[in-house]
């Protein structure tokens, strides 16, 4: 029985592509939004392309690895990480709506209110867009706790 345990915990680490117990959705190679910069969402123009990382540039935070394009973004995300962390943790913020969780697409984002969220894929983001501030109440009321599912 020990063993059968044993195999069974190696095997559910051994799939998950994120860290939940981190709360923060990162990919095993790729790292927290699999390697997009989060600072540098805030400087580009919706629905451009997400710019990534370098493997040069990291940080940890909150469990995960965050890459960035320039120390300069890595200093500002290590001065205010939950000023450019994405909400809910990374995770797809339609999927959090609606009380479970996926991991997010980088070139599926949006800045609302200052604060950056992330989908599963440019279509499941038309969806969560046809009510953004629906969408956001009932996530934020489902956040952290849907991560316990």
């Amino acid at each position: 029985m020990k063993r059968f345990i044993a195999v069974l915990a190696l095997l559910t680490l051994s799939f998950g592509a994120f860290a939940k117990d981190a709360d923060v959705y990162s990919h095993k190679k790729k790292g927290a939004i699999k390697g997009a910069d989060p600072v540098a969402y805030f400087s580009l123009e919706e629905g451009a392309d997400a710019v990534f990382g370098t493997k040069d540039i990291t940080a940890q935070w909150n469990g995960a690895t965050w890459h960035f394009a320039s120390e300069a973004n890595k200093q500002a995300f290590i001065a205010e990480p939950e000023k450019y962390a994405p909400q809910y943790g990374g995770y797809c913020a339609f999927a959090v709506s609606h009380n479970f969780t996926k991991p997010t697409n980088p070139h599926a984002w949006k800045i609302v209110d200052g604060k950056l969220y992330l989908n599963l894929s440019k279509g499941v983001q038309k969806k969560w867009k046809k009510d953004i501030p629906g969408n956001i109440k009932k996530a934020d009321a489902n956040w952290p706790n849907v991560l316990g599912k």
